[in-house]
């Protein structure tokens, strides 16, 4: 089956341009030109990789690359005329699998497409077996991937989802954001131990009453997280 991938630009000839390489290598190519429209059109369908520029109409690329990680962990490369290490970080900090800047080579946007494409199937693969994971109030559903507390279904995107499961299922046992970096997001996704942060901190705001007091998931200090039920 053709990989889908949505490209985001208002630069209408660069669109053209990755458009035409993508399609020579046999996937199946959507194009986007504001923010708002790039929001609707991944909301309406998966796409395997998300190339989405920062500075677009209606919506940046970092409120669009945001909004997306509400619901999905599609993969997202941002694209832009930038290079300053800030927007950098932004980007990561709000969900970006991997940053290109203007003016980039097309090869080296196919490559980088094709490596996170294989470290996202290879994660699909290592799907948990079928299995339901009871502790206290918190019911994991491993086999259809969804989260209960107290009966009620908490919506977790893919990676939140891993997240939480590894912990639970080794409760009590400190992870550093190095391991569950390595562990969660694979030996070669390009980004740094500040997404396992950003994706604690979404974890909490879901399943925690006081994120900063949090009940499932723990932090020690100068070591990691963990998972206990308080």
């Amino acid at each position: 089956m053709a990989k889908k991938v949505l490209v985001v630009d208002d630069e209408k000839l660069i669109v053209k341009g990755i458009r035409f390489s993508l399609e020579q290598e046999g996937m199946e190519v959507d194009c986007a030109y504001d923010g708002e429209e790039a929001y609707n059109m991944a909301k309406a369908k998966e796409y395997d990789m998300i190339l989405l520029d920062v500075m677009l109409p209606k919506m940046d690329g970092f409120e669009v690359c945001q909004a997306i990680r509400e619901f999905s962990d599609m993969p997202i490369i941002m694209l832009t005329a930038k290079g300053d290490d800030m927007d950098k970080i932004l980007g990561l900090d709000y969900g970006a699998d991997d940053y290109i800047t203007k003016p980039f080579n097309i090869l080296e946007v196919k490559a980088r497409i094709k490596a996170i494409m294989r470290r996202t199937a290879g994660s699909t693969k290592k799907e948990a077996v079928s299995s339901v994971i009871e502790k206290g109030d918190l019911r994991l559903d491993c086999d259809s991937r969804r989260l209960f507390i107290l009966g009620k279904e908490i919506n977790l995107t893919g990676r939140e989802f891993e997240l939480l499961e590894l912990l639970v299922k080794n409760e009590n046992k400190v992870y550093s954001r190095e391991k569950l970096l390595e562990i969660v997001w694979g030996k070669d996704y390009p980004g740094d131990v500040r997404t396992v942060d950003v994706h604690v901190r979404r974890l909490r705001e879901k399943v925690e009453t006081n994120p900063s007091e949090p009940k499932y998931v723990h932090t020690k200090w100068g070591v990691g997280y963990y998972y206990i039920q308080k």
